[in-house]
């Protein structure tokens, strides 16, 4: 028996939220349930977008973003991808109404990110009353030279 029907993964290309991607996919192959991949372009003053090098075109990074993400999807997991304007809380908890579960990484595309816009997590988990699933990547270790000592 099934218990999800439709999951909702966050999706921003950062590393916990390739582990959310990965784990999703497998949790609707498990369910038979359907994937929907939402990428959240998220409002930016344009002071910080227009540098020196002049206007930045970040929703076109996103849904390139979010393209890659679909494409890693395999054939047999039936995949949405909905690309949302706003701030990344309250869209995912918007979208978070139509589906059984949520599934994103702990942390997203950066730490001067989750300074400025508090933490995108903390904020889904409190706003919904249903099945949020976290996660994180695994961490990669550092290889170090050899006849390096550290110590």
């Amino acid at each position: 028996m099934s218990v999800f029907h439709r999951i909702l993964v966050a999706y921003d290309g950062s590393q916990d939220s390739r582990a959310a991607l990965e784990l999703a996919v497998e949790i609707a192959r498990d369910q038979g349930a359907q994937l929907t991949i939402l990428t959240v372009v998220p409002d930016v003053p344009v002071a910080v977008t227009s540098v020196a090098a002049g206007p930045y075109d970040l929703k076109s990074v996103y849904v390139e973003l979010q393209e890659n993400a679909r494409a890693t999807v395999p054939d047999d997991v039936s995949v949405t991808a909905i690309l949302r304007n706003g701030t990344p809380a309250h869209c995912i908890t918007t979208a978070a109404a139509d589906h059984d579960l949520v599934v994103m990484g702990t942390h997203g595309r950066g730490r001067i990110g989750e300074a400025l816009a508090g933490s995108v997590s903390r904020a889904v988990v409190h706003s919904l009353r249903g099945a949020v699933l976290l996660t994180r990547a695994p961490e990669t270790k550092t290889t170090e030279a050899p006849g390096t000592n550290r110590g």
